[in-house]
């Protein structure tokens, strides 16, 4: 199902292009994008502001968008990867058109190659990857030609046929594009267009012992499935060139078109593959999945929604010049979409015992609670309440400062929807730790307004201790403890900058009862605390609950103070 209809996008610099084209009637009135990922790893954020585009572009222009894996590089693909990214892809909300692989073209791309050849466009060359390296140049250096790049046809011909046959080992030989060695721009310096490489393929098995390379590959996948806006990150706007070359010489008619946007960086994030691999390999994190990774099954496990995630890629926009995003956008986003949906229950992570003397022993009552007040038609729910309750043990001081509202020795609070109360004495066990508050309650306050008209300055919430739920709760934040975690001095690297207090677990928690049978991925907001969403760990009795974001900006909250 494609996401519900809601405000039309801004019309950034693609979409006018698109428009633009439309409106020429090039591409002959069609739009035609893709969304080509590799397969060789999780989806992360950064993922899903390009499905939002190549998506949305098709979608609100009433064009097609193809889902096609880039799987050109065997042995580091997997069919893992492959799920998971479209499951990432249907649960923000989007269909393809049609879902294809690079190696659906395998045998065409070797064609396109010996046309190539044929027309002394690419030939066969025998250097190893170091030598070939040495004979690039540099950026102020031209490059030299291979000893091989004269090579006959026939012998070229001949050669590239035996590599596909499995004669030479990996590295052996390489073909390339024959364009210029002196060019400024050292992607078309006789770029390679096909490796060696025996290994097996997740989907053609051992019928490849040679697979292009993706400059190769892109640009006439993007030509055969006749995508006309071929949508990409500002890295490869260098690599334009080579795009446009492949395509001119190797296809007729409408012919495909790049073109790139900045890609997205988050603060306190990285979005590098290789190391979000390397943090999963390595066990400092618990999986691809754990809620503190920036992949979109990270998020979702962690509590976001696909609208929220939607919602912040529209309000980043698209940008032609790279940009760092604070990650404090994105967490605003889902705070304003679950302030709208997610019911609120009271829950106590740190609990305080508190005996109210004055009530009757054996008596529960029930209290009304407002399920969601920016929703009218959420209702209200029953809370029990008895005579032992829990609050937060950081709700009460004894000693406390000028300026702490919450409960104290002598001081009268409210009780969220129930009754005020005032603590009388406080209980510490042999260490001196406090184990028990006892305090007294105003029957005449019941629903938390007092007939005197007297006011108390903090309400708290709480939880009826014969009916709790026990919890289990994961505070979960930033994974990283400094805004550019990749900005690291010799000798260290980007996993030196990891916060320590990224994940608390708490495992003494107390929730109301209506908790009891949440099912996995309910989200709620845990009053005064944040939102929490009940995680797949869950067990029925032994639910576990992941904090998705505070109620307000801790970090923002934490940088203030220190000033």
């Amino acid at each position: 199902m494609n996401p519900e209809p809601g405000p039309p996008a801004p019309v950034d610099f693609i979409r006018a292009i698109v428009d633009d084209d439309l409106a020429k009637g090039t591409h002959h009135g069609r739009v035609a994008t893709r969304f080509p990922p590799e397969p060789n790893g999780y989806l992360h954020i950064g993922h899903a502001k390009s499905i939002c585009l190549n998506f949305g572009v098709a979608e609100e222009r009433h064009g097609i968008c193809n889902l096609r894996f880039d799987d050109t590089n065997p042995a580091k693909e997997d069919v893992e990867y492959v799920d998971s990214i479209k499951e990432d892809v249907r649960w923000l909300g989007f269909t393809w058109s049609a879902e294809l692989y690079a190696s659906d073209y395998f045998e065409r791309l070797y064609q396109f190659a010996v046309t190539l050849i044929t027309r002394d466009l690419a030939y066969v060359d025998s250097l190893n990857a170091d030598e070939i390296r040495a004979h690039r140049g540099t950026l102020t250096e031209p490059g030299r030609n291979s000893p091989y790049r004269d090579r006959p046809i026939a012998e070229s011909l001949d050669l590239f046929a035996r590599m596909r046959a499995g004669e030479f080992p990996d590295g052996a030989h390489v073909l390339r594009a024959k364009i210029d060695m002196a060019s400024p721009n050292i992607n078309m310096r006789d770029p390679a267009l096909y490796r060696i490489r025996h290994a097996s393929h997740h989907r053609t098995g051992d019928a490849w012992c040679i697979y292009p390379m993706y400059d190769y590959a892109h640009p006439l996948s993007d030509a055969i499935e006749k995508i006309t806006h071929s949508i990409c990150t500002l890295e490869f706007e260098d690599h334009r060139p080579l795009y446009d070359w492949l395509v001119d010489n190797l296809i007729e008619g409408d012919k495909p078109h790049q073109y790139e946007f900045a890609r997205l960086n988050l603060n306190y994030t990285v979005m590098s593959k290789r190391k979000l691999l390397q943090l999963v390999q390595q066990g400092h994190v618990a999986d691809w999945n754990d809620p503190r990774m920036p992949t979109i099954s990270g998020l979702r496990r962690r509590g976001y929604t696909p609208e929220s995630i939607r919602d912040f890629c529209a309000r980043i926009g698209v940008a032609k010049k790279e940009n760092v995003i604070d990650v404090a956008q994105l967490e605003h986003s889902i705070r304003e979409d679950l302030n709208k949906r997610a019911p609120r229950v009271m829950a106590v992570l740190r609990p305080l015992k508190v005996v109210l003397t004055n009530y009757p022993e054996r008596q529960v009552e029930e209290v009304d609670v407002i399920n969601n007040p920016e929703d009218p038609n959420a209702g209200t729910r029953k809370v029990p309440f008895s005579r032992v309750l829990y609050i937060e043990r950081d709700d009460f001081m004894e000693e406390p400062p000028k300026k702490f509202f919450r409960l104290s020795p002598g001081k009268e609070v409210r009780l969220r929807c129930a009754y005020f109360i005032t603590c009388t004495d406080v209980l510490k066990d042999a260490a001196g730790h406090i184990v028990e508050l006892r305090c007294t309650y105003d029957p005449a306050t019941r629903g938390g307004d007092s007939p005197d008209g007297r006011k108390v300055k903090a309400t708290l919430h709480w939880v009826s201790a014969a009916h709790a739920v026990p919890v289990e709760v994961r505070l979960y934040d930033r994974l990283f403890s400094v805004e550019d975690p990749e900005n690291a001095p010799d000798g260290k690297s980007f996993l030196d900058h990891m916060n320590p207090k990224s994940l608390e677990v708490l495992r003494a928690c107390q929730a109301e009862p209506s908790l009891a049978g949440a099912a996995i991925a309910a989200r709620f907001q845990f009053e005064r605390l944040g939102y929490f969403c009940v995680d797949p760990d869950s067990r029925p009795g032994a639910l576990v609950f992941n904090r998705t974001v505070s109620l307000r900006d801790t970090w923002a909250r934490i940088a203030q103070q220190q000033r």
